[in-house]
């Protein structure tokens, strides 16, 4: 069977961005990284760290391939200042920095701020999430990855829990490509998917009262 496969950031490094593989009828994803690993054995040492994806979903190592299916092998997203939750404030430039590359022509940077006016017209003083911290941080995770495997490049997001003022960042997004479609479409599905699946969710505070919804509802 012919697969191609996409490696990123520091395994990109070590292998290449992308290159086209044979591979045995029922191959499983593990045997498409041991196919990898003989042109690039300079990865070998990451294997307990990567996630792979196959056709820009995550996969699971035995999983079985088809013919002409894109495999995507992913290192960790998390980390430093690309993926995560904060009570603080959330620093955007630090946020674009991370995902500096010259290879990365377009740079799409989405920011979420808590604004004063709810959709019933209603005057807000204060947002305040809450979020499922244990469970928040891989979703989060896993949203970066997929996006990281559909659209090429890089992104960075951190989403804010605790209170947030009136004006002051709630989530930042920060996708990087080659190509400002992609840039696009990749900002697009991580807020979609942060609204779908993070576990948080947001109280709009009134002078007169309070109302739990959905984050990004």
């Amino acid at each position: 069977m012919h697969i191609t496969v996409r490696t990123f950031a520091s395994l990109r490094e070590l292998a290449t961005d992308r290159c086209d593989l044979e591979v045995a009828d029922g191959a499983l994803l593990t045997d498409a990284w041991a196919a990898l690993l003989v042109r690039f054995p300079r990865i070998d040492p990451h294997r307990p760290y990567v996630r792979a994806a196959r056709n820009g979903i995550y996969a699971g190592w035995e999983d079985q391939l088809a013919d002409g299916d894109v495999v995507a092998f992913l290192p960790p997203v998390s980390g430093g200042a690309r993926v995560g939750l904060t009570a603080e404030p959330i620093d955007v430039a630090a946020l674009e920095a991370a995902v500096a590359d010259a290879g990365h022509g377009a740079v799409v940077t989405f920011v979420g701020r808590a604004r004063d006016v709810a959709d019933d017209g209603r005057t807000v003083t204060e947002l305040d999430y809450e979020v499922f911290e244990e469970m928040a941080g891989m979703v989060l995770d896993e949203i970066a990855g997929e996006a990281e495997a559909r659209f090429g490049g890089a992104v960075a997001v951190v989403h804010r829990f605790g209170k947030v003022p009136i004006g002051e960042a709630a989530v930042a997004i920060v996708s990087a490509a080659r190509h400002r479609a992609e840039a696009y479409e990749s900002n697009r599905f991580v807020i979609e998917a942060i609204k779908e699946r993070l576990p948080i969710w947001k109280r709009e505070r009134f002078a007169d009262g309070s109302e739990w919804k959905r984050a990004g509802a």
